[in-house]
């Protein structure tokens, strides 16, 4: 039986160290595959059996992809976040939205403007860069429970910049693009520079107000300033928008007692799901 299964490295498996390996009988119906483990994490692979009976000749087969320690058995039961994952058609699936999505789609065939001309999209790729910096920063969050998803598209063409759910809450994450030395809050007006006042906590506030419909759940609005401006907060400090700094976000971590993991899991699963913002 040995002689007749076959293995198979996963497409788009990234370099010799990852991936996954799949064991099939000739005409392609699998038996078995092999997840390897992070080294990185200390995370064990593992032998997913499909059929028991097959142990010996899969794992004889496989002798020469095992590496490090490793478990065999059966697949592992999938929990609910799985279940929907799996049931998603991909163009519903917000998971592999990159930070500044949207922007990507819109500048990606665009030279990046030079420094000093004026090139009308210059503010734009600028945005872009930012959103990548502060997705970067609230992804490192997951290694503390936190679920992550960028460019979350609303109806009528606006977006969450970024949802962050964890332990600590939800989160709707705008994105401000601070340059200048000069950043000036005034609740619901924020001036950068000597522009004219936009009201953005009004428009955190409404996305936030948006993503709590949907999710039927509290959902905090929060400014993430990115560049080297302070913000100069005139008082009465607005107390329902948190306003941060990028290089403020790590501390989110240490925020809890808002959600267990499995909420946490299972308002993820919602949240990934492109319908559910149509309720918005």
């Amino acid at each position: 039986m040995t002689a007749l299964l076959r293995v198979t490295p996963a497409r788009g498996a990234r370099g010799a160290g990852s991936g996954r390996i799949h064991v099939t009988l000739p005409g392609g119906r699998q038996v078995a595959w092999y997840d390897r483990g992070d080294p990185d994490t200390g995370d064990g692979g593992r032998v997913c059996l499909v059929h028991e009976r097959l142990r010996e000749e899969v794992l004889a087969v496989l002798a020469p992809y095992l590496t490090g320690d490793y478990t065999v058995g059966p697949p592992p039961v999938p929990t609910a976040g799985d279940l929907v994952r799996l049931s998603l058609h991909p163009d519903d699936d917000l998971a592999p939205n990159r930070p500044g999505e949207a922007l990507h789609a819109e500048l990606d065939h665009l030279p990046p403007p030079r420094r000093l001309s004026r090139d009308p999209n210059r503010a734009r790729f600028a945005q872009l860069a930012a959103e990548e910096l502060l997705g970067g920063e609230l992804d490192r969050l997951e290694a503390a429970g936190w679920r992550v998803l960028h460019a979350v598209p609303l109806p009528g063409g606006d977006r969450v910049d970024h949802l962050a759910i964890g332990p600590g809450g939800v989160l709707a994450v705008h994105t401000l693009t601070a340059r200048g030395p000069r950043l000036t809050i005034a609740d619901p007006d924020v001036r950068v520079g000597r522009a004219e006042p936009v009201p953005l906590l009004r428009l955190t506030r409404r996305r936030a107000e948006r993503a709590s419909r949907a999710l039927a759940t509290a959902v905090r609005p929060v400014l993430a300033v990115v560049g080297p401006a302070r913000p100069d907060v005139a008082r009465p400090a607005p107390a329902d928008v948190r306003i941060l700094r990028e290089n403020e976000v790590a501390a989110l971590a240490s925020l809890g007692g808002v959600h267990k993991p499995a909420d946490v899991e299972a308002l993820y699963a919602t949240a990934r799901d492109r319908r559910t913002w149509l309720r918005t």
